[in-house]
């Protein structure tokens, strides 16, 4: 199966070399009391090499087939979940703690651990769902239960958009949502022919640390309307780029700025974390 198996283009499969995959093991430092939750293992290359490195490794593989290969040819310590890690229940696969309990479908809880111990990412995110699954993790990394941190191989594209800082093209939703619970590092950078087959762009790890919130936003949920909201008219100045956010809370864009100390000449990539957390914490006071 790992030699015959063809990547299927509808999954966006590319699986990493050998020698990447050692480099990759390198940056992870797995120790034995480690939790990991894999996203898109493919053929296994990775998972193999860490699986006796570590306490626990759960796997999300959508493949049907290349699942099947890796429940018959894993370690014992090792889960695999056939499914959409979209679909998943991250919280729920990083407290399951028997490979005994077999392969429940995505979103079913199983038994809490009996102790603590790090719970930890790393994945090879396909091209097309990649910013989707971010965005998943970023809501999952204070818990319960907690994560560590996440190591993932992404299109360089998608990883210079993470690191991207307030005054640059990449700077974005992507960026803000994830300065405000991780601190993140491109770590590698990946030429096509570290994959197999090689795809048209290069790639690069990241690995995210989660900690706790750097700015206080109040309720997420508004905070994450109002990055989405302004950034959808990235090219106006902040004053017309809030406009239809603040009305959803029946506020006028130019008081809300002149409550906040915001220039209304700004244009949104120029607005850092901390502008962002303050027009958040002032629309839910006055929704309140």
């Amino acid at each position: 199966m790992n030699r015959l198996h063809r990547p299927r283009k509808r999954y966006g499969q590319h699986f990493l070399e050998a020698a990447w995959v050692t480099r990759l093991i390198d940056l992870l430092a797995p120790q034995a009391d480690d939790t990991f939750l894999e996203i898109g293992p493919g053929r296994g290359a990775v998972t193999a090499r860490l699986a006796p490195r570590v306490r626990r490794l759960v796997c999300v593989e959508i493949d049907r087939d290349l699942a099947a290969h890796l429940r018959e040819t894993m370690p014992s310590n090792v889960e695999v979940i056939t499914g959409d890690f979209l679909d998943a229940d991250v919280a729920a696969l990083l407290e399951s703690t028997s490979p005994a309990a077999g392969t429940p479908e995505p979103g079913r809880r199983l038994t809490r651990p009996p102790e603590p111990w790090r719970r930890r990412i790393v994945g090879n995110l396909p091209y097309n769902v990649s910013s989707p699954i971010l965005f998943r993790l970023l809501r999952a990394a204070d818990g319960p239960p907690p994560i560590v941190d996440a190591t993932l191989m992404l299109q360089k594209e998608v990883a210079e958009r993470l690191i991207a800082g307030p005054g640059t093209s990449e700077y974005g939703v992507l960026a803000i949502q994830t300065a405000l619970v991780a601190d993140v590092e491109l770590r590698l950078i990946l030429p096509p022919g570290a994959f197999r087959p090689p795809p048209r762009v290069t790639s690069a790890i990241v690995q995210l640390r989660f900690r706790a919130p750097a700015v206080d936003v109040g309720d997420r949920a508004v905070f994450e309307k109002v990055v989405r909201g302004v950034f959808l008219q990235r090219r106006k100045m902040i004053a017309n780029a809030l406009e239809p956010v603040a009305a959803t809370f029946g506020r006028s864009p130019a008081e809300l700025l002149a409550e906040t100390s915001i220039d209304p000449r700004k244009r949104p990539e120029a607005l850092t974390l901390d502008d962002f957390a303050r027009l958040s914490r002032r629309l839910q006071k006055a929704d309140s």
